[in-house]
């Protein structure tokens, strides 16, 4: 009996002891834990939130607060000999889409409404203006056929200037009159706000988009191949 109590005893230190090491063990593991955990928070196996995670911003772009011209250089021997056209793009919709710090990702689309361009040239006087306007939708635009001018960006590049400004070369298809071509449109950026503003000019020949000046002996749109656009958009931060 003495040889059984002293078996007991001995089994019983054995178990205390290895519950002494499990829990020893236990300890070790939470204090490494806590080192790597921030002071004051209980560790947790989620993974900590990336700071760096890219957010891009969306911005949609806002007509009654842009300006967007055709310049369309006079041609022709008539009386208005001298005289360029502007044509402004009234209604237009989009949106342009740019990552701070890095560029990209980046995007930008505008759909122009082909009916809303009219003559805005000084020189010209209201029934001048009414005459353009009238060629440039039966002879010119067309927009009962071609009721839109897209744009839809296939790539942007460039660099961030000191502040908020970028200088971009932003490439994509450009449908005018039923024809796609690839242009490149350089544009200046820059933030204030809630709001994006670009600025910039780029230039296309109409015969590349089967685009017609007027032929007629009365005709008063008769212009160069070339043709550049302006623009000062802004938008809106959605």
């Amino acid at each position: 009996m003495k040889f059984l109590r002293l078996a007991i005893l001995l089994l019983v230190i054995i178990l205390i002891l290895a519950l002494a090491a499990v829990s020893v063990g236990r300890l070790r593991r939470h204090s490494v834990l806590s080192e790597h955990a921030e002071p004051g928070k209980a560790s947790s196996s989620t993974a900590p939130p990336n700071k760096d995670r890219i957010v891009t911003q969306r911005y949609r772009l806002d007509s009654s607060q842009s300006k967007f011209i055709a310049h369309a250089m006079a041609g022709g021997l008539l009386w208005f000999k001298g005289h360029d056209h502007l044509i402004a793009v009234r209604e237009f919709s989009g949106e342009a889409q740019l990552t701070p710090d890095q560029i990209n990702p980046a995007s930008l689309e505008i759909t122009a409404k082909t009916g809303s361009m009219v003559e805005t040239s000084s020189v010209f006087t209201d029934q001048q203006k009414q005459i353009i306007d009238k060629e440039l939708r039966e002879i010119v635009l067309q927009p009962d056929q071609y009721p839109e001018i897209v744009f839809r960006s296939t790539q942007v590049s460039g660099k961030k200037s000191p502040g908020d400004e970028y200088d971009l070369n932003i490439t994509g298809n450009l449908t005018l009159h039923g024809v796609t071509r690839q242009i490149t449109i350089p544009a200046k950026i820059t933030f204030s706000g809630s709001d994006l503003k670009g600025v910039g000019e780029f230039s296309i020949d109409r015969g590349d988009f089967k685009v017609n000046a007027t032929s007629a002996v009365h005709g008063l749109v008769r212009v160069r191949d070339k043709i550049k656009f302006t623009f000062d958009i802004i938008g809106h931060r959605v």
